[in-house]
């Protein structure tokens, strides 16, 4: 059997390469059975990346060697529902020609305003924003819950969003995406809440983003609430600077690597360092850290 290596798994292998000796100790020596092994760093173009264009975007991620990008819409890189089929391949080109991932778009559509048409919109908007990551070669669409409306019990409003997921996530499929709930929201973003959404959804497309809140730490703690979602993940995950603050991301971590997740772990950081750059070669280098550690309590 011949082996078939497509140009741009060329390029990011030997963008990988070339990167390795950058980072001490790299995860790329790595023989891939390591449970961990799998898990990537990406970037979420939130507050770092918000004023890049796309060339900018895949010559800083090379550089740092963070290999994935969730764009954010309404960000300066452009990317957005209203572009033209050749816009779209045009984008699509750019991040094939690179050792870069486009991991998908970061959208604000929500599902749990009582107003059936206000409901309607999103999830059309929903649909489109999953057309235009499969057209630039995304792999999935980021939504979220938000609230809690006034004089709709809870209950309700969770069997709304939870509908409207299992009907996204169809949508998703068959376009070969995938719908990420991220975990989100004043009150929409407690633990037992995702899983009660997701347990509506009755299908594989609609899958949950950890988002690294502090009521991740709510009830029984880290590790249960973790173990309330984990059999619905889906490719990505979302973190602050792994360094600052007091959330448990080392914790974090052992419990991704215990699972062997094989997803994205995205940086959304919220620091606005004057050196981005080096700023994301330090959370490469801590992320790395981390897993070594947890990989090494196994």
């Amino acid at each position: 059997m011949r082996f078939y290596q497509s140009r741009k798994e060329f390029i990011r292998n030997l963008s990988l390469l070339a990167g390795a000796s950058a980072f001490p100790g790299s995860l790329f020596a790595s023989s891939g059975k390591v449970a961990g092994s799998k898990m990537k760093l990406g970037l979420v173009t939130y507050l770092w990346a918000k004023d890049w264009d796309i060339p900018t975007i895949i010559k800083n991620c090379s550089e740092t060697q963070v290999l994935g990008v969730e764009l954010r819409v309404e960000h300066a890189h452009g990317v957005n529902f209203n572009m033209t089929a050749a816009e779209r391949a045009e984008v699509k080109k750019k991040f094939n020609d690179s050792p870069v991932e486009i991991v998908g778009m970061g959208t604000n559509e929500e599902y749990h305003s009582p107003d059936p048409a206000v409901l309607k919109k999103h999830i059309e908007n929903t649909r489109k924003w999953l057309e235009l990551s499969r057209d630039i070669g995304g792999s999935g669409v980021k939504v979220k819950p938000n609230a809690f409306p006034d004089g709709v019990s809870k209950e309700k409003t969770l069997e709304q969003i939870g509908k409207a997921l299992n009907e996204i996530g169809k949508m998703a499929l068959d376009m070969g995406q995938q719908i990420r709930l991220e975990v989100h929201g004043r009150e929409t973003q407690k633990l037992p809440n995702i899983k009660t959404m997701m347990d509506y959804v009755e299908n594989k497309g609609a899958t949950v983003c950890w988002n690294c809140n502090e009521q991740d730490l709510d009830g029984q703690g880290l590790e249960y609430n973790f173990n309330l979602v984990k059999e619905k993940f889906g490719d990505i995950c979302h973190v602050r600077e792994l360094n600052v603050g007091d959330y448990p991301y080392q914790q974090l971590m052992d419990l991704f690597v215990k699972i062997d997740y094989p997803g994205w772990i995205l940086l959304e950081c919220r620091t606005d360092p004057a050196d981005k750059v080096a700023a994301m070669k330090e959370q490469r280098q801590v992320w790395q850290k981390m897993i070594k550690n947890a990989q090494a309590k196994l």
